[in-house]
């Protein structure tokens, strides 16, 4: 095998582990993408019985307890879906404030597995903040 030869076979080996390298991290970070749906979304693409997370405003007035079962409605002021957790809640859960739950959407009814409430009442993520002011609901205190 001449010199050049092997050079030609160590530059090829080296192009074919670069791109193995690099389509298997792109892949593992489109499958670690953390995204969730308003609930306008949610009920445009039926997701029944598939795990979804689901970011909006907890509707006022919407929040209950049965048998240590939580019951409230998240909404996005056009569309609401109802959610039941059991489990803590965490310390800034409150209506009117914003939350993304995760859970299985079964009959337009989200059984959540897993709650987050916003962490600063002056943050707002800017994909939240873009829909309300798409749809007119933007308020500057948010």
């Amino acid at each position: 095998m001449s010199k050049r030869f092997q050079r030609v076979l160590v530059v090829i080996f080296s192009l074919i582990f670069l791109l193995a390298s690099a389509l298997l991290i792109l892949f593992n970070v489109k499958s670690n993408i953390v995204f969730f749906l308003t609930p306008s979304e949610l009920q445009i693409e039926k997701h029944n019985n598939t795990i979804v997370r689901v970011g909006g405003m907890v509707k006022e007035n919407s929040y209950s307890t049965y048998n240590n079962i939580k019951k409230f409605i998240i909404t996005d002021n056009e569309k609401e879906i109802f959610v039941n957790y059991e489990g803590i809640l965490p310390d800034l859960f409150k209506e009117k404030s914003g939350v993304v739950v995760e859970g299985k959407l079964i009959n337009d009814n989200l059984n959540a597995s897993k709650v987050f409430a916003k962490h600063d009442e002056n943050y707002m993520p800017a994909t939240i903040s873009d829909k309300l002011k798409e749809k007119g609901f933007w308020n500057k205190n948010y």
